[in-house]
């Protein structure tokens, strides 16, 4: 049985000193995870709010709404989820009077068009699996493998040394440890990939825009998320010249720290087995569908 520990976000500093000590590979996810959440004190999410599997899941408790009133998740089994992106799409929207970075543009296309191009990039995905690299503020580097199932599943499988791997299931994102058999616990709207995990996403609308650019190499587009746990982190996106693939996501938390996930060999609507995005929360239900999922595997 997995240990359940749940974790504030802000011990997540901790426990980047303990993985720093322990083993490089697994300081770098530590600093991964360090910046989805960012540092300041809140509580976890609580089990009993949280997605059966394969039943619906419950509401959320008063707890997990006052972490995020963004998102809506729904049953870990279907993925259903509403939230705003359920609403009618708006016309895409650039940054407000008074933003701090001016928008840029090269000959090809004005910022409109840029994000109409990426927000239909993001929302025809169903499934996309592929391979990573992580590279932590300090410059060290780390594969894996990406799995995403829209609405709300993403599935992170680093590469050995590093025993850990990340899961969100549509509710929560749990932290494995597969060597000391543990698992932390997080709210999933605390996390700056709102991008990735809503079904339907409007860019403009859903996050701040401060800069949309044609760089040599591609299309870079400049967001803030001001709902992330311990303050606004800012997201910048780069897509090939032609706006067909997502190439590499940065993202810079609160406290300045920079993580840098570069993207290889993406497939869109491959099938993938439901299972992965499995968390056992230690009820019986979960045990029951843990026990299942191991046999199906042997």
């Amino acid at each position: 049985m997995i240990g359940r520990r749940i974790r504030t976000a802000g011990s997540v500093i901790a426990a980047g000193l303990w993985l720093a000590t322990a083993n490089p590979a697994a300081a770098q996810v530590g600093a991964f995870i360090d910046s989805l959440f960012g540092h300041k004190e809140e509580p976890a999410p609580q089990s009993e709010a949280a997605p059966a599997a394969p039943a619906p899941a419950k509401k959320p408790t008063p707890k997990a709404k006052e972490a995020s009133k963004e998102a809506k998740p729904g049953s870990a089994k279907s993925g259903k989820a509403t939230d705003k992106a359920d609403r009618k799409p708006t016309e895409p929207k650039v940054a407000a009077v008074g933003a701090p970075t001016a928008i840029v543009t090269g000959d090809s296309a004005d910022p409109a068009t840029l994000l109409a191009q990426a927000n239909a990039y993001f929302n025809g995905i169903g499934t996309l699996t592929g391979s990573f690299m992580q590279i932590g503020a300090d410059g060290r580097r780390i594969g894996g493998k990406l799995t995403l199932a829209k609405p709300g599943r993403l599935r992170f499988d680093y590469d050995q040394p590093s025993p850990l791997e990340v899961i969100a299931d549509g509710t929560s994102v749990a932290v494995r440890d597969r060597k000391l058999n543990t698992q932390d616990l997080y709210f999933i709207a605390q996390t700056p990939l709102k991008f990735l995990l809503r079904e339907k996403i409007d860019l403009a609308r859903d996050l701040t825009v401060t800069d949309v650019a044609n760089d040599p190499g591609g299309v870079r587009i400049s967001l803030e998320d001001r709902a992330t746990l311990g303050g606004t982190s800012k997201i910048q996106l780069f897509f090939d010249a032609e706006m067909k693939t997502l190439s590499q996501w940065r993202i810079t938390d609160p406290q300045g720290y920079v993580t840098t996930v570069t993207l290889s060999n993406l497939q869109k609507g491959k099938s993938v087995d439901g299972s992965l995005f499995f968390i056992n929360y230690g009820r019986a239900e979960d045990k029951a569908m843990q026990q299942q999922i191991q046999q199906s595997q042997q």
